[in-house]
């Protein structure tokens, strides 16, 4: 029996359904304190599956500080930000550089922001230098796997995992990396309604 490590209720635990995997991109997710809780919180996925490296607070003075040490590399921020010109769309993001334009650098690490969307907001605004950073903006092509558990305040949001693996994929991982990442999720979700543990919740 796989181990639990996730630090989920045994009820929605879904370290059985997801192996670490070996990835070349970095992952690094800053969490808003308040999110950490979280029942359904996708960060503990991210950790297991890609080995995510999760930082709580509200900001840092820079990468490096976020990071732990020299993260080497072109890094970009997952971001919903709004376009002023329609740009190539690459495996469901758009990757923009820090002038505004279009992009297919390579990247060797991700920047995510996990929280309700006042919460992401609140940390963008307090991390300026994440404007320092590439941009990936995700053009989801499905709806939420969360549906009415966790509504999104716009159309076209979704949660932490779901964005992060729609960006690795488009870094050049495996698109398996995608699908197995989104069937935990759903498994997680799943397993919720069917313990009765979680109710929908309104758009933050």
């Amino acid at each position: 029996m796989t181990a639990c490590t996730c630090g989920k209720p045994p009820e929605v635990c879904v370290c059985d359904r997801l192996a670490p995997a070996a990835i070349r991109t970095r992952v690094l997710v800053l969490q808003h304190p308040q999110e950490q809780d979280r029942l359904l919180g996708t960060v503990p996925l991210l950790e297991r599956g890609v080995g995510a490296v999760r930082r709580v607070g509200l900001s840092w003075p820079n990468l490096t500080a976020a990071w732990g040490s020299d993260p080497e590399g072109r890094w970009a921020v997952v971001w919903p930000l709004q376009l002023a010109k329609e740009l190539p769309v690459k495996g469901g993001v758009v990757h923009v550089d820090r002038s505004g334009d279009w992009s297919d650098t390579q990247l060797d690490g991700l920047v995510a922001l996990d929280g309700s969307w006042s919460q992401a907001k609140a940390l963008w605004w307090r991390n300026p230098w994440l404007l320092k950073l590439d941009r990936i903006v995700v053009r989801p092509t499905e709806t939420s796997i969360y549906g009415r558990l966790r509504r999104e305040p716009r159309p076209g949001f979704v949660s932490t995992l779901e964005a992060v693996s729609d960006a690795l994929v488009a870094t050049g991982e495996a698109p398996e990396l995608r699908a197995d990442l989104r069937r935990a999720m759903r498994t997680m979700v799943q397993r919720a309604r069917d313990a009765g543990t979680a109710a929908p919740e309104t758009p933050q």
